[in-house]
């Protein structure tokens, strides 16, 4: 692996050599006036690989960085950046180096911790669904359940930003269909390796999920994520399409490959515990949604809508942030960061965040995790090494996130 290397503060003035200061093209009009924000002002890009740039940018007090890629160029693909397991965390730098990516951000928000579950361990999944190689990897956690701020209405955990098998980036969303199947009794799949479920449920956890454990998947409620584990819990191993053990508490370990574990909640465990040793047991999952199947997608907070903020949206609170937006044709992806130390400002709102999207060019465009999280990572131009070149928070290292969005070009 490359060696990693921090650029601090003189990263503008790199980008700045590579060409003179230029205007960046300006918000529509509803975008800006919605937020109240300045115009903004960008450097010239400097080219990363083909279709890749990144320059930095200054709007409304803040500053940050910018990764504008351009999808028709067939040398360039974005995938989801991830960990080795769904149930664990990585830091960008290390993902964009180990996966071979040119340039990454950080993108979901996670099960960062858990204070309201003493003894419970967290298991650093992501909210929303994943999506990769248009293999699902896992499915969204009740609204209730997920961690970050509030979300726009009309707006769930099931919203994700990608790109389809036609190589347009849009956004959508995606909800997890299956179903367990015994003999003549069928019961409804309500997650895929996530760490939370339904009340009621039965969830899939699959060789994905890794080794961290299974039981903050029966913790909190469809109105609370602070609300106690239930005890009224079942777990089933599925080997070769027969029920090969029951337990009736959430188990931890690596599940062997080809392998299945059923997790039930309330009624959903009482469907499992009619299951017995050696019965035969088909499960089938999909992730589904409208439009073109996506190809990579991520979970995502919808901000920014036909080049206008979304109504609801945050226009108070400002701080780090990382977001990403795509053009009205789908043919260009921006992923910006806005930088988290005391000198380049306090941040953006949200609806800030939205409207400096609109000004690179985005029509629609989403709210990925921030403030510690905030991360970007590039191999700069000359170097085989990979970069931070945010400015992260006063004082802080690397956090080791749940996923990101990866750039990669040949």
């Amino acid at each position: 692996m490359p060696p990693i290397r921090t650029v601090a503060l003189a990263f503008a003035a790199t980008l700045t050599a590579l060409g003179a200061a230029a205007p960046v093209s300006a918000a529509p009009a509803a975008a800006v006036s919605a937020a109240g924000a300045s115009s903004a002002g960008e450097t010239d890009p400097g080219r990363l690989a083909h279709g890749v740039t990144l320059s930095h940018f200054s709007y409304s007090g803040a500053s940050g960085e910018l990764l504008t890629v351009d999808l028709t160029d067939p040398r360039v693909r974005v995938d989801l950046l991830h960990p080795a397991d769904v149930g664990s965390r990585e830091q960008v730098s290390s993902m964009v180096a180990r996966q071979g990516a040119v340039a990454g951000v950080n993108a979901d928000f996670f099960n960062i911790e858990e204070s309201q579950h003493p003894g419970v361990t967290p298991t650093g999944s992501s909210d929303g669904p994943e999506v990769t190689g248009s293999r699902p990897l896992k499915a969204a956690v009740p609204d209730a359940q997920r961690f970050g701020p509030a979300m726009a209405p009309g707006t769930s955990t099931r919203d994700v930003i990608g790109v389809g098998v036609d190589g347009r980036a849009r956004l959508g969303t995606l909800t997890l269909a299956g179903t367990v199947a015994a003999g003549r009794s069928q019961y409804p799949v309500a997650g895929l390796n996530q760490y939370a479920l339904p009340q009621n449920s039965i969830g899939v956890f699959t060789a994905a999920w890794g080794t961290v454990s299974r039981e903050r998947a029966v913790c909190g409620s469809d109105a609370k994520r602070a609300d106690a584990c239930t005890q009224d819990a079942e777990e089933v191993l599925v080997r070769h399409g027969r029920v090969a053990a029951i337990s009736d508490t959430p188990g931890a370990g690596a599940i062997a490959a080809g392998d299945t574990v059923l997790v039930g909640r309330e009624t959903g465990a009482d469907e499992l515990r009619g299951l017995a040793v050696g019965q035969h047991v088909s499960v089938r999952y999909r992730l589904t949604g409208p439009g073109v199947p996506f190809r990579f997608a991520v979970g995502a907070a919808p901000i920014l809508r036909d080049g206008a903020v979304m109504p609801g949206v945050d226009a108070k609170t400002a701080a780090t942030r990382t977001g990403a937006g795509i053009s009205a044709n789908g043919h260009r992806l921006y992923l910006v960061t806005v930088d988290g130390a005391a000198e380049a400002g306090n941040g953006l709102t949200l609806a800030q965040l939205a409207s400096l999207l609109a000004s690179f060019g985005a029509s629609d465009g989403v709210n990925l995790d921030g403030g510690g999280s905030t991360t970007c990572a590039a191999k700069l131009p000359g170097s085989d090494a990979v970069s931070l070149v945010n400015q992260l928070p006063d004082g802080a290292s690397e956090r080791a996130v749940a996923n990101g969005i990866g750039i990669f070009s040949r």
